[in-house]
């Protein structure tokens, strides 16, 4: 595919991608990445590709480099294949998952099955990409993990300044950036620092000979209590503690910013004898508290973000796993039953090659939101990856409250969206399996709820069918095809025919048709319209053609000699 620039300007590839997802070209020398093939000719194209895109990357021929190097040096990405001779990609994420590496490994491979991408992930991958892949999808994974990357570092850094700046400045009074206070014995305040109108907006007097408790959330004040006003000592006092504090902060237009301010107490008894530390002689609490806000909302953010599609903002795999566990559990203890949905998109690789991956991407915010429209309260709706979403439904009765679900989904998105003028349309092929009959833990019922939905696609898509045990054999038999179908281009069983074309005026041969033909070593002629669609559907199409070209050219050179 071509593309065309206006006299004078210049895009580079790069340009292109980072126009096309909608934000500016960003410097990305610093970034460590390292590439794993055990193939010389494809680790030279992805690395290729990686340098197009501006980043710098080393190079591991295979599992034994890879370790070598992942020893040698500390990296940010690792883009890893999974099928290697001796050292597998598997025993890199095992060595990986031992030395504890904070690397993101992004696997790329062929093997899309649904148990080897659970297999990767469960073993610490952070992301699969399917070979053959494509480049932009290659690198924005790859810029998504960078970017986690470097938000895990901001906050390890913060944490490491917070816990620095609390040992230099713990004593510090007036000066001090924490809120310092002591409390009487009957827990009011005797004494309170000028932090307190900086961090929760309230001046000194305001406080000052009020109980503590004014401070303190309502529903966090039986939790607090006896930690605000400690009467320990040592290292039975308060330290470190998460609490919500109130906020009288305001802005300008003199709207509070915010209820509460999370901070970080630190407290301990004060006693007129130290040696006597008695009732009697408890004179009152010192204590310490520190501004957090930063630190938990970029905890909360990292949290969101392992366990929520940053695109869509969904749940992902990993929170689906919880709740289908936790749904399970109490489904099997209720004796109840449970659905799971596997959807995939129709027509979405259409508008998102004709379009752009940004249409694309806004397309799948939409379709998500009309989704979410369609569930109860209670039910998941999950992004599993690509234009493929899963869904949770708790508390099913029978079969018909599933249908009900489904048709509805259809219903809605069989409405056009129409984004930036274009009216878009796309249809949905969904899977179900019902719990227990279908399978009685999650992983059995997301694989059969996609045996189901693949039976969708295979009848014309835009519908829902319910798993069955004998569609187990057809799928069965569809693997074995498959992996038939890629032995036989390995062993040159297939042959190419040729069909002449004939002009009816003269009656001579104008031209000829290449065809494709499978002579299998045990079954014998295939029939082109039994392995042509499985090709299609898994991309071995692609070599098949290159196969009939080779040949054809061998051929028609024959026939000029």
């Amino acid at each position: 595919m071509s593309e065309k620039n206006h006299p004078g300007e210049a895009h580079s590839p790069r340009d292109s991608f980072a126009k096309m997802m909608n934000r500016p070209v960003e410097g990305s020398s610093e970034a460590k990445i390292l590439l794993v093939d055990d193939k010389q000719e494809l680790l030279t194209s992805l690395y290729h590709l990686v340098t197009l895109y501006g980043y710098d990357a080393d190079q591991a021929l295979g599992g034994e480099a890879a370790l070598q190097a992942l020893a040698d040096n500390s990296y940010d990405v690792v883009l890893l294949d999974l099928i290697m001779p001796g050292v597998s990609g598997h025993d890199i994420l095992d060595y990986a998952a031992r030395q504890k590496l904070k690397c993101k490994i992004i696997v790329v491979s062929g093997d899309s099955s649904f148990s080897g991408v659970k297999h990767a992930l469960h073993c610490g991958a952070f992301d699969f990409v399917k070979k053959p892949y494509e480049a932009a999808e290659l690198i924005a994974t790859m810029e998504t993990a960078l970017r986690q990357v470097r938000l895990e570092n901001q906050a390890a850094e913060m944490e490491g300044k917070l816990k620095e700046s609390e040992e230099l400045h713990r004593f510090i009074v007036n000066s001090s950036p924490d809120l310092v206070y002591m409390l009487d014995r009957n827990g009011c305040f005797t004494f309170i620092n000028d932090r307190i109108q900086g961090m929760l907006g309230f001046t000194r007097d305001e406080l000052l000979g009020k109980h503590f408790s004014e401070l303190i959330e309502e529903e966090d004040l039986d939790a607090m209590n006896n930690l605000f006003n400690e009467r320990r000592t040592g290292g039975r006092a308060v330290r470190n503690v998460e609490i919500r504090l109130k906020s009288n902060s305001r802005d300008r237009a003199g709207l509070v910013r915010s209820p509460s301010v999370w901070s970080e107490l630190t407290a301990m008894g004060i006693y007129a004898d130290n040696n006597e530390r008695t009732r009697e002689n408890f004179v009152g609490t010192y204590g310490t508290a520190r501004d957090i806000s930063q630190r938990k909302q970029a905890e909360e953010m990292i949290n969101f973000q392992a366990y929520h599609d940053l695109l869509t903002h969904l749940p992902n795999r990993a929170l689906l796993k919880d709740r289908l566990s936790l749904a399970i559990t109490h489904a099997r203890r209720n004796k109840r039953k449970l659905a799971a949905m596997f959807l995939d998109l129709d027509r979405f690789k259409l508008v998102n090659d004709t379009l752009g991956h940004s249409m694309g991407d806004r397309l799948l915010k939409a379709v998500a939101n009309r989704l979410q429209s369609c569930l109860r309260k209670g039910d998941t709706l999950s992004r599993f990856g690509g234009d493929e979403f899963t869904l949770l439904l708790p508390e099913v009765r029978t079969r018909d409250d599933v249908v009900v679900i489904a048709e509805k989904i259809l219903d809605r998105l069989s409405e056009p969206f129409v984004i930036d003028g274009h009216e878009l349309f796309v249809g949905a092929s969904i899977g179900i399996s019902m719990y227990p009959e279908a399978g009685e833990s999650g992983e059995a019922l997301i694989q059969n709820a996609d045996i189901a939905m693949y039976h969708v696609k295979g009848r014309g898509k835009n519908g829902y069918q319910f798993f069955s045990e004998e569609m187990n054999h057809q799928f069965s038999s569809r693997l074995n095809l498959e992996r038939e179908l890629r032995n036989g281009l390995i062993q040159g069983e297939f042959e190419v025919y040729y069909q002449p074309q004939v002009s009816l005026q003269s009656g001579s041969i104008t031209g000829v048709e290449a065809l494709v033909r499978w002579r299998h070593g045990r079954r014998g002629m295939v029939e082109p319209r039994e392995f042509l669609p499985l090709a299609e559907e898994t991309g071995l199409i692609m070599q098949i053609d290159e196969f009939v070209q080779q040949q054809a050219f061998h051929d028609v050179a024959a026939w000029r000699r």
